[in-house]
């Protein structure tokens, strides 16, 4: 792969922006230094740009094996580099389902052969897999994940013997899908009873309540606390649920630590009437007041990670009535222009984009080597101009089912270009045909 110089950049990292120079050999990051010069390195000068680490993206479904007319890990994970996210963690909810030993592994043997980003997957939790959960090595995938209400793919744990056997018998990290299943099917039902099954969309997060996510995640909060569990609450999407996280440590000494993705943080239920099921999530986008709250608690650190819950669907399947439209959308392209953005708005810092998105997840999920721009390091980066405009269209969108809720949005920034392992895999719109991924490893004793 040789070397490659990038000049003249601004490297945004551990708090600190300053213009240094990254020498990358190979697949790792050799030197960081101002004025590096090296007469075997191919050269780009990214003069006036800023350099971040790769993201790392800790929710996604990649819809393979078993629902690949949404996506691919291929499709998805190449458009992942266009929003420079360089390393995914995919979810255990495909068909067949990522629930023993064997499944999870060919998973791996299929990133291995098709994934364009670092890769890593997490293991499906059951009301009846507890031994072949036991027999997961820790060190084997980025973590367990469960379902406590339920979502595409019915992955619904719900016997609170067996929830608690499993917060008992793992040291890896326990991730979780918060809502209360009987309050949702008590809600639902109702709507039902009005509407049949074209219940307006307006009242999915009426459905999907507060009271749904609170109940849940306060739950499954205290069990951790009782069994010492590690404990991780996906897409908080609630300013209820805000006031369970602390704040007053370091991520490194948390035990329970929560998530917020980017749908949650940009819409509110004010953007149901433009947007109808296109904006149909589990957990629900709900009121403005849940969206400040959450802002609230992403700045001041009870929320610990920015993700996406990247979910495809194709657009017919979205465009059915209520109880038929399926939950979820494509969001890996568009993440950090998104909360770009919101740099550009005077909303977040891009040094907090950077803790939230690269370095707490690798911190969170003990992964080696990636999420820092550091020597010895490997060379996952994202080139990014905070002053280029550019419109979201379907000409540009990466996903494999060809929409996104960001249709039609001007961004100001724009992923420029993204390296993986030191392989430039994307710059300026153009894809490498090559595949430089890596399975994730972790520093987990």
């Amino acid at each position: 792969m040789g070397k490659i110089l990038l000049k003249n950049g601004v490297i945004v990292n551990e708090g600190v922006i300053q213009e240094n120079d990254i020498l990358i050999e190979d697949d790792l990051i050799v030197k960081i230094a101002k004025d590096i010069t090296d007469a075997d390195a191919t050269v780009i000068d990214v003069k006036g740009m800023h350099i971040l680490p790769g993201i790392i993206d800790d929710q996604v479904h990649f819809r393979e094996p078993g629902l690949t007319h949404k996506g691919t890990i291929a499709t998805e994970s190449r458009a992942a580099l266009a929003g420079g996210i360089t390393t995914f963690m995919e979810q255990p909810n495909t068909t067949p389902q990522t629930t023993t030993l064997e499944k999870l592994e060919e998973k791996f043997a299929m990133a291995a052969n098709s994934a364009f980003a670092n890769y890593s997957f997490l293991f499906g939790g059951t009301n009846d897999n507890l031994e072949e959960l036991k027999r997961l090595d820790k060190n084997a995938c980025s973590g367990i994940k469960l379902f406590l209400g339920s979502s595409t793919g019915n992955m619904l744990v719900d016997d609170e013997k067996v929830i608690e056997s499993i917060f008992s018998n793992t040291e890896m990290v326990i991730s979780t899908h918060c809502e209360d299943e009987t309050t949702i099917r008590e809600n639902l039902a109702k709507y039902k009873e009005q509407y049949g099954d074209d219940i307006p969309i307006k009242y999915h997060p009426i459905i999907r309540s507060e009271e749904a996510c609170f109940l849940s995640s306060s739950r499954a909060i205290a069990l951790a606390k009782k069994t010492g569990a590690r404990l991780h609450v996906f897409h908080v999407s609630t300013g209820k649920e805000t006031n369970l996280f602390r704040n007053d440590i370091p991520l490194e000494q948390k035990k329970i630590t929560a998530e917020v993705c980017i749908h949650h943080l940009w819409f509110s239920d004010a953007d149901y009437a433009d947007k109808g099921t296109l904006i149909k999530w589990n957990p629900a986008v709900k009121t403005p007041k849940d969206r400040e709250q959450l802002w609230d608690a992403l700045l001041d650190d009870r929320i610990d990670v920015i993700a996406t819950d990247h979910a495809p669907h194709l657009l017919e399947e979205k465009n059915n009535v209520y109880t038929k439209a399926p939950s979820g959308g494509p969001l890996v392209q568009h993440a950090l222009p998104a909360m770009l953005e919101k740099v550009k708005e005077g909303r977040i810092r891009l040094e907090k984009i950077v803790q939230k998105m690269c370095h707490n997840p690798a911190i969170l999920f003990q992964i080696k080597k990636r999420g820092f721009i550091r020597e010895g390091y490997y060379a996952d980066l994202v080139v990014v101009d905070l002053n280029n405009s550019w419109t979201v269209t379907k000409e540009n969108i990466a996903y494999k089912c060809k929409w996104s809720p960001f249709e039609d949005v001007t961004f100001s920034t724009k992923v420029v270009h993204t390296f993986i392992n030191g392989h430039l895999g994307y710059t300026n719109g153009e894809f490498s045909e090559t595949r430089n991924a890596k399975r994730l490893t972790f520093n987990r004793p």
